[in-house]
């Protein structure tokens, strides 16, 4: 007789689901994710050293720090407050799937951006980074993660606008 431990998945995929590989307070994915997200902006930062930031809404640029740096920090870190883990095999596959498909669109588009820079090539550079945040957030059932990845991407579209303005 197999027993099953959490909605029909055989055990060492249901103590996956569960969150109870490796070290739960550490997300491995999430680091990768961070770090693949980081390594275009940090070319960006050392080509265009001189690069202003247009916008002076200070609120706004507020929110997109906090958000940013909120988004990341969830992406990597479980405080044990509000994070349950994926509730299936496919809100994982769903989060290891659309965060492949969302980085690789990503670096296209910054490898698109670094040969011409263009309006919608800076809007889609900031939009993908919220869907990243987001996707990971929801299919994490992390809480915090999204309530970040949602004030990152108001801030971040919204600055990003801004600057973007002919």
């Amino acid at each position: 007789m197999s027993y099953s431990m959490i909605g029909g998945a055989d055990g060492p995929t249901s103590i996956f689901i569960a969150g109870k590989v490796g070290v739960d307070w550490i997300n491995l994915w999430g680091i990768a994710i961070v770090v693949l997200i980081l390594l275009p902006n940090i070319v960006y930062a050392i080509k265009y050293r001189d690069v202003k930031n247009k916008c002076t809404n200070q609120v706004m640029n507020v929110l997109e720090q906090i958000g940013r740096y909120g988004s990341m920090f969830f992406m990597i870190v479980n405080i044990g407050l509000l994070e349950f883990a994926f509730s299936s095999v496919g809100s994982f596959l769903t989060y290891l799937f659309g965060n492949v498909i969302l980085l690789l669109a990503y670096w296209i588009i910054w490898m698109l951006y670094f040969a011409k820079q263009k309006a919608w090539k800076s809007m889609t550079l900031a939009v993908i980074p919220t869907l990243i945040f987001l996707i990971s957030g929801i299919t994490l059932r992390h809480i915090p993660l999204v309530i970040c990845a949602i004030v990152f991407g108001v801030g971040h579209i919204y600055v990003t606008h801004q600057n973007v303005k002919e």
